[in-house]
């Protein structure tokens, strides 16, 4: 079931009609009829990644809305299943978690995570299409500094440190599986204190400066090619497979045809982890707008 919290949200969302671009600007107009609505979650990379497929389904000569920002799983999810927008991009491990919490989902291969994915969702409406390479999961950073002088490489080697440790991550990491609570039950991670980090930019800053000592980061974060940062291995891998995945409201798949499965098929079939962390240097880095840097994916098509 999904949490109580996620169904308030979503009454929420639906009264303020899915207010694009978060909350910098007024809310948006309802989609005309027949176009279909894409969201994105609540962080760069995936606002990039729904702006990516939306191209592919404006090429293929369907009306295409994009809202941005919306949320997290929390409250997208439900309203996709609800109507309220017509396509996520997901990431595979995380999404089967959160519509089927406490499964086996680290020791299933990425066909294995799909095909489960798929038959929860297909009761609720909604159609898992096929899963890219391109794959961006939860990553524990520190600064180098810090992990030369600990002789830390692995996130194992933080047990006997933790007490000792702040972390920081986002406000959701303290409920999700693939993050706090797995830190604790697979590594016996216990931090001195966690602190809710606003931003990766902000995670980034909090940990170059010694503000916080292990941060959450995708792996796919440019970021993380700065020699003061460095990714502890996952070495008991607590995280699952996270290739990117469309999910579309079925009733919508079904009433555009062959054109928007093919469509997003087509991207999924091209899009790779290389291209992840490309295309969040863009925006990360060299400022640039989800939608540029998705146009700058299409442009090496």
């Amino acid at each position: 079931m999904w949490r109580r919290r996620a169904l308030l949200a979503l009454v929420v969302l639906i009264g303020l009609v899915l207010p694009g671009c978060g909350s910098a600007g007024p809310p948006a107009a309802p989609a005309a009829e027949g176009t279909v609505r894409v969201a994105s979650y609540d962080f760069p990379e995936n606002q990039i990644l729904a702006e990516v497929y939306a191209e592919a389904i404006r090429r293929a000569g369907l009306p295409v809305s994009v809202d941005h920002g919306i949320g997290t799983r929390e409250v997208v999810l439900p309203a996709l299943e609800q109507g309220v927008v017509d396509v996520v991009v997901d990431y595979l491990g995380t999404a089967l978690e959160f519509v089927e919490p406490g499964g086996p989902a680290v020791q299933r291969e990425p066909g294995h995570l799909r095909a489960a994915l798929a038959r929860v969702l297909a009761q609720r409406g909604a159609t898992v299409l096929a899963a890219a390479s391109a794959e961006d999961q939860n990553g524990f950073a520190v600064r180098g500094a810090f992990a030369e002088q600990n002789g830390v490489r692995r996130l194992s080697d933080l047990a006997a440190l933790a007490p000792g440790l702040v972390f920081g991550g986002p406000p959701e990491c303290a409920e999700r599986r693939f993050c706090l609570p797995g830190l604790r039950a697979v590594y016996g991670l216990e931090f001195a204190e966690v602190r809710s980090m606003p931003s990766r930019a902000a995670t980034v800053e909090a940990l170059r400066s010694g503000e916080i000592d292990v941060g959450l980061l995708e792996t796919t974060d440019p970021r993380l090619g700065d020699a003061r940062l460095i990714l502890l291995q996952d070495d008991r891998a607590l995280q699952p497979h996270e290739n990117v995945v469309p999910v579309v409201r079925t009733r919508v798949l079904d009433q555009a045809g062959s054109e928007l499965r093919t469509a997003l098929d087509a991207v999924s079939a091209r899009l790779t982890t290389a291209d992840l962390v490309r295309l969040n240097r863009a925006v990360a880095l060299d400022g640039r707008t989800p939608a540029e840097a998705a146009a700058l994916w299409w442009a090496g098509r």
